[in-house]
C-alpha cells in the first residue's frame, strides 16, 4: 500500500512511525511533515489545507490511504474532498467533524443526548456574555472560543473583571479569529484530566489506553495553556469504576448520538475527561488523535494501525481485537523558550542518533526542519522525548534521562510531568 499522511507535528510523526511498521505498506509519503517524519516517510511541500492540491496528489500517487492527523483540515471538509474523487481516507467528514469544530455544538449535542458534562450556556453577544456573567454566573468560571484556537481559546476567570477581559479577548480583539464569533461560559470543574482516545467505524467503538496530558507551560501547572508540554500513558486515575462509567454513559453514547444527529462518525474521538467528585464529565472531544498523547499511546499499541485504520473506514471495526501492552509510557516535550508566546528558531539539534533503532525510546519531531544537512528548531514544541518502562516511575526516570541527551539553543522544558504519579503509586 501507499500511505499519506497529512500533518507535520509529533503527532503525525508517531502516526507515520506507526504506519511504517505495517507489513502492509510499501511507501509513506506526508504533507507537509517535518525532518523526523523525513526518516520514514517522503515529505511533499503541500499544505494541510492545500484540499485540492493533496487530492491532486493522491490521485497522481494511487495512494491507497490517507490518514489527517489535524484537526483544521478535517473540520475543514478533507474527507469530504477526497470521497469526493473516490479516494479512500481515515477521518471524519466535516458534518461529523463539528463536534471538534464547535464547542457549542458539542455541548448542545451532551445537553440533549443527557452525556455528563459541565452546565454552560452558549453567546455569539459579547453584550449578552457580559449580562450573563454580571448576573447568574458563579466564580471561577470558564469562557471557551467556540471553534478551533489551537488548544488555547479556554480561558479559566477567577473574577468576574478577568471574566469581563476574557470575553473582550474572545469576541471583541478577535485573539482566536473567528474562533470567538460564539463562545460557551461553563461552570468550573475541579478534578483530574484525563484523556481516552478511540477508534470509531460509526457504529462500534473500541478504546485505547489512557493518557493525561500537562497543558501548562511552567512547572506546577503555571503558565499559559500551550498545545501539550508533555504526557504519560496509562493514567491510574482511570480507575476500572471510571472506565465503567464512562463506557455506559458516554463513550457509546458519543457515538450513537452522533449518528441519530445524521453525522455518523468515522475516525478518531479523543474524550477529554475531568474526573469530578461526581463523576467523570466531558470536558472537551476532539475529533482527531490528540497530542502530545499519541507519542505515549501508539508505542504500547499491539495492533497493525493500518487495519484498524481500515477496519474503521469499512464498518468492520467490531472485529478488531485491540490491544495494548502491558507498560507505560512518558513523553517530556522540548519546546523553544517562550513557548507559547515568542520564541526564536533556526537552532541546530544536535546528539539525535543517539535514538535510533532503540524499541524503548522514541524522539518524534514537532517543530523541525532540516537546513542543508542540519537538523534545526522550527516551532514552539520541538522534540516529544518518549520512553517507555515496566511502570509510570521508571517510563519517566528513563525520558527525563534521555532529554538530557538531546541539545540545542533555547531548549525549555518541564520538570514535573506525570509529577502526579507519585502519589497514585505509593
Amino acid at each position: 500500500m501507499k500511505v499519506l499522511i497529512v500533518g507535520g507535528g509529533g503527532r503525525e510523526h508517531a502516526i507515520a512511525w506507526k504506519v511504517a511498521k505495517s507489513p502492509k505498506v510499501e511507501k509513506i509519503y506526508c504533507a507537509p511533515g517535518n525532518a523526523g517524519i523525513a526518516e520514514v516517510a517522503e515529505c511533499v511541500p503541500i499544505g494541510a489545507m492545500e484540499f485540492d492540491k493533496l487530492v491532486a496528489f493522491a490521485k497522481e500517487k494511487e495512494i491507497d490511504l490517507t490518514v489527517v492527523g489535524m484537526d483544521d483540515p478535517l473540520v475543514g471538509g478533507i474527507v469530504d474532498a477526497f470521497e469526493a474523487e473516490g479516494l479512500r481516507v481515515f477521518g471524519p467528514r466535516k458534518n461529523a467533524a463539528i463536534l471538534e469544530g464547535s464547542k457549542a455544538f458539542s455541548k448542545d449535542l451532551m445537553k440533549k443526548y443527557n452525556i455528563p458534562t459541565a452546565t454552560y450556556e452558549n453567546f455569539s453577544s459579547p453584550e449578552a456574555a457580559i449580562e450573563y456573567l454580571e448576573t447568574k454566573a458563579t466564580f471561577p468560571t470558564v469562557l471557551k472560543a467556540d471553534g478551533l484556537a489551537l488548544g488555547k481559546g479556554v480561558l479559566i476567570c477567577n473574577t468576574l473583571e478577568e471574566a469581563k477581559a476574557g470575553v473582550k479577548t474572545l469576541m471583541l480583539d478577535k485573539q482566536f479569529g473567528s474562533a470567538g464569533n460564539t463562545i460557551v461560559i461553563e461552570q468550573f470543574m475541579t478534578g483530574r484530566e484525563v484523556s481516552v482516545l478511540s477508534f470509531v467505524d460509526g457504529k462500534t467503538i473500541k478504546l485505547m489506553t489512557s493518557a493525561q496530558d500537562h497543558k501548562r507551560a511552567k512547572d506546577n501547572d503555571e503558565g499559559l495553556n500551550t498545545g501539550g508540554m508533555g504526557t504519560f500513558s496509562p493514567s491510574p486515575f482511570y480507575t476500572t469504576e471510571v472506565d465503567e462509567f464512562c463506557k455506559k454513559y458516554i463513550y457509546q453514547a458519543t457515538v450513537d448520538a452522533m449518528k441519530a444527529e445524521g453525522r455518523e462518525f468515522k475516525g478518531i474521538i479523543f474524550f477529554g475527561l475531568m474526573l469530578t467528585q461526581d463523576g467523570p464529565r466531558v470536558l472537551e472531544y476532539n475529533a482527531r488523535f490528540g497530542d502530545p498523547e499519541t507519542q505515549v499511546v501508539l508505542p504500547r499499541m499491539k495492533n497493525d494501525i493500518v487495519e484498524v485504520f481500515e477496519a474503521c473506514i469499512d464498518g468492520t471495526l467490531d472485529q478488531i481485537d485491540l490491544q495494548f501492552e502491558d507498560n507505560a509510557a512518558v513523553c517530556v516535550v522540548l519546546a523553544s523558550d517562550g513557548y507559547p508566546e515568542h520564541y526564536e528558531k533556526g537552532f541546530e539539534i544536535k546528539v539525535l542518533y543517539i535514538f535510533k533503532d532503540k524499541d524503548d525510546y522514541f524522539v518524534f519531531h514537532a517543530g523541525t526542519k532540516l537546513d542543508g544537512d542540519k537538523v534545526v528548531t522550527n516551532g514552539g514544541r520541538v522534540l516529544g522525548v518518549v520512553a517507555t518502562g515496566n511502570d509510570l516511575l521508571t517510563a519517566r526516570a528513563n525520558a527525563y534521562e534521555a532529554t538530557k541527551l538531546i541539545d540545542f539553543d533555547n531548549k525549555y522544558m518541564r520538570n514535573d510531568i506525570g509529577k502526579a504519579i507519585d502519589n497514585a503509586v505509593k
